[in-house]
């Protein structure tokens, strides 16, 4: 997930690390904190792997800065991981929304941001619940406890929303 919000928000445009860092925590944070000793190790290694640059500007108080510039191999492994995401990447709803936010990256490939959205509509049409009795999933109006109910009635309204975003974008595009 890392990875793709790093290469995804330096395709959008160039940043110093510290932009980056917000950005990241803007979609990421509140779930999923990024310290200062997960990201940096995380560019180092985007960097020894040919997938950004870094270009050092003067700095106004002391040290220059070093902006973060996506390179053409960069480019390519963004556009590689949006075609052919992981299957967490469709399954696990923060990881989704972190595809979902770069899909548009693959804008002239309809056909393409179809296929993901066609994967995660596979996914959501499954049942499932937080709860099983065996192998049953368990619905809200099967629990008592207000508060497992509350879970099971707004992930419910959550999925059929994005199952209705997900008709319709997928209609768009196959007018495309």
């Amino acid at each position: 997930m890392l990875k793709l919000a790093i290469l995804g928000f330096l395709r959008d445009r160039p940043l110093h690390g510290y932009e980056l860092r917000r950005h990241l925590a803007a979609l990421t944070g509140h779930v999923r904190p990024i310290s200062d000793g997960t990201l940096y190790p995380a560019i180092k290694r985007l960097e020894t792997d040919g997938l950004l640059v870094r270009t050092p500007e003067p700095g106004t108080a002391a040290a220059p800065r070093h902006t973060l510039h996506l390179t053409g191999a960069g480019r390519a492994a963004l556009l590689d991981r949006l075609r052919d995401p992981e299957d967490l990447d469709i399954s696990d709803e923060n990881r989704w929304f972190t595809l979902l936010a770069f899909l548009r990256h693959l804008d002239n490939e309809p056909e393409a941001q179809a296929a993901v959205l066609r994967r995660r509509l596979a996914f959501l049409s499954e049942p499932a619940s937080f709860f099983y009795d065996g192998a049953r999933p368990v619905g809200a109006e099967e629990v008592d406890d207000p508060f497992r109910r509350g879970m099971l009635l707004i992930a419910r309204a959550t999925t059929e929303t994005e199952l209705a975003w997900l008709h319709d974008t997928l209609a768009d595009l196959d007018r495309t």
